[in-house]
């Protein structure tokens, strides 16, 4: 996989391709990964995939993820990887055979439409877009954006308001729409500091559109309605996991990249490589990333031995953790590369602006590490009185009375 990546896909990347082009260009590259048998490695046996678990699927995004092409070379590039998992937990026979054998095929695209420009992204329990029930259809209405894919996407799983009344967390449901179902307005992508140039109809932008009437059939919601927030956890859980491993492909080629910078520039007297604080800064992203790798792999173990629910804590671990060494280690290779690593003559400026939504995707940092403290406290009490557990009188006190015969004795 490595070589492949290298040889056949990193090249991809310096060529002005369109999105026609650039599917074509895949294509021959999509049918070797399938005779490689790793095409959609995410996915088990019952659904073609190789059913690799999380673990091997986590050191295979690692490879995946030093190129953003990889993922669509491989027929895991999400949100298609999501979707394709929640289609296969939640999806009727019918809605497999629409939309998730022609996604699993690499002939079709999607975009999951969540985050609304009114509300807070990491608390989706205020969802203002809503689907009213009218005889057989479902007539959606709201405004989304920052919809990966969108402008490129077949179809769209929408999170949206079926029950405004129900208890939070059953307010929602995920229904599939058709892109060229009427009402749906696809009104930009958005510039942003990863991409700042927008071109049309381009892989990986992110997209504000409108549902205005939207009509689909009521056969179209996932699951029964109120589900979306528990279908959602099943989505989210292991697409974590893969980020993280592509984090981790990203940041060892930034790694490489200073390292090899280090062996012939010259500068004061001596290579950079003997310079004490560029050996610091190899020192600690080596240190680092193995940390968030044994982090990550330590997450998926969790999965495959316990279920996503069980590795809460790990996954949040690792989303915060593994983006800002993710950020650090790109920032250390730039600052190697002085001018050079600003300039777009290396990718390095252009990882570093994508590593800055590390911390936003999948919610941001500060719910992770609010997630972890709940979690970490759970396993903590009051003690007795307010005395601390370690105070050292009140010990020395219990302690010369188990021991009293004895000091008594000396």
């Amino acid at each position: 996989m490595d070589d492949f990546v290298k040889s056949e896909i990193y090249p991809l990347e310096t060529l002005d391709l369109d999105w026609t082009q650039l599917r074509k260009a895949v294509a021959p590259l999509q049918q070797e990964v399938k005779a490689q048998g790793l095409w959609a490695a995410h996915l088990g046996h019952e659904l073609g995939g190789p059913g690799f678990g999380q673990v091997k699927l986590g050191l295979m995004n690692e490879i995946i993820g030093k190129v953003i092409f990889a993922p669509l070379v491989f027929g895991n590039a999400a949100p298609d990887s999501g979707n394709s998992e929640i289609l296969a937990i939640a999806g009727t026979p019918d809605q497999k055979k629409r939309w998730l054998e022609p996604l699993l095929a690499g002939e079709m695209m999607s975009a999951f439409a969540l985050t609304e420009p009114d509300n807070a992204g990491a608390d989706p329990t205020r969802l203002s877009t809503t689907a009213v029930r009218d005889g057989d259809d479902w007539v959606i209405n709201g405004r989304k954006w920052f919809i990966s894919n969108a402008s490129i996407a077949d179809f769209f799983i929408a999170m949206v308001v079926t029950d405004p009344d129900a208890e939070r967390h059953r307010r929602a449901s995920q229904i599939i729409i058709p892109a060229d179902t009427p009402g749906v307005h696809i009104l930009r992508d958005i510039p942003t500091i990863e991409h700042d140039h927008i071109r049309p109809n381009w892989y990986g932008y992110h997209a504000e559109m409108v549902f205005e009437n939207v009509r689909v059939p009521v056969d179209s919601v996932l699951g029964q309605p109120g589900d979306g927030f528990l279908i959602a956890q099943k989505r989210l859980g292991p697409g974590r996991i893969h980020h993280c491993m592509r984090w981790m492909g990203q940041a060892r080629r930034a790694f490489d990249m200073m390292c090899e910078r280090a062996t012939y520039r010259y500068s004061h007297g001596s290579l950079l490589a003997d310079k004490q604080t560029v050996r610091t800064w190899i020192a600690d992203s080596a240190a680092e990333m193995q940390a968030a790798k044994l982090m990550t792999l330590h997450a998926a173990w969790m999965i495959d031995q316990h279920g996503v629910r069980a590795a809460r804590k790990e996954i949040a671990y690792i989303k915060y953790y593994g983006a800002k060494v993710l950020h650090d280690v790109i920032d250390r290779a730039i600052q190697t590369h002085g001018s050079l690593g600003f300039s777009s003559d290396l990718p390095l400026e252009s990882m570093y602006r994508a590593a800055r939504g590390a911390r936003i995707y999948d919610g941001p940092d500060e719910v992770h590490r609010d997630t972890v403290a709940r979690l970490v406290l759970r396993d903590y009490t009051p003690p007795v009185d307010e005395i601390p557990t370690e105070h050292v009188p009140t010990r020395r006190a219990e302690a010369q009375r188990r021991f009293a015969e004895l000091l008594e004795t000396v």
